[in-house]
């Protein structure tokens, strides 16, 4: 039977590993201090987390929408992670080890896909206490690695242009495929109670590729603009030497 969709969820995600990020944040900047823009970027971080956590929203995703789901998935897997690295100020990212590009974009995607099989799709949403919770870890974990050659890399411009461009055009056939087929592809969903918000399990899926399409084309295209922006304005400068 299912739960009410709109209870609150209280988890080991939210009592304990959003806390205990936030705390390894609190006392590194006592050595690395942040400016006001890192610290809301830290803290902005921290509420998106808790609210697909903690809230109905993590009910719903994990017992009514493969819509809210997503939603969930790339708040843990691009947003929060894109926000916690421009969250650690550069002395104290100088202290830790690099992250090679090329070895953290496959890893996210890698994580990313296998994830969004059918397969793996269930039997996370069917052991939440085990495998959601890893899933969950790895979708940050990689997220952080996929943006840290970005914030902090030592790449050129053009580079991270190159870099985006190829995040997106490796993660978006996901969302793409899910607006396309024809019938629900996660059994978990398509066994879930129809009655909210009136949604069938083959509208919530296209919904679901829909908006995971138009996220990442907003997210990845915006960074892609900015750095090839930068580019561009180093090429001019090079011209004019």
């Amino acid at each position: 039977m299912a739960s009410d969709p709109y209870a609150w969820s209280w988890n080991a995600e939210a009592l304990v590993a959003i806390p205990a990020i936030s705390l390894a944040y609190l006392l590194a900047l006592r050595r690395y201090p942040a400016n006001a823009w890192r610290t809301f970027c830290f803290a902005s971080a921290v509420v998106l987390l808790l609210a697909v956590t903690i809230t109905p929203l993590e009910t719903i995703a994990l017992e009514y929408l493969l819509s809210i789901h997503l939603l969930q998935n790339v708040v843990l897997a691009e947003w929060a992670p894109a926000l916690v690295v421009l969250a650690i100020p550069p002395a104290l990212a100088a202290t830790l080890p690099r992250v090679p590009a090329v070895p953290a974009l496959l890893l996210w995607v890698v994580n990313y896909g296998v994830w969004h099989l059918p397969w793996a799709y269930d039997a996370a949403l069917r052991n939440p206490h085990t495998l959601l919770h890893l899933e969950h870890a790895l979708y940050f974990a990689t997220g952080v690695l996929l943006w840290w050659p970005i914030v902090h890399g030592r790449h050129s411009p053009g580079s991270k242009a190159g870099y985006l461009f190829a995040a997106f055009a490796l993660a978006s056939p996901i969302g793409l495929l899910l607006a396309l087929i024809p019938e629900p592809i996660y059994d978990f969903y398509a066994d879930a109670p129809k009655e909210l918000w009136g949604l069938e399990p083959l509208v919530d899926q296209q919904i679901a590729g829909v908006t995971m399409s138009l996220e990442q084309a907003t997210i990845f295209f915006a960074a892609f603009a900015l750095f090839f922006a930068r580019f561009l304005r180093e090429q001019d400068t090079v011209k004019d030497e």
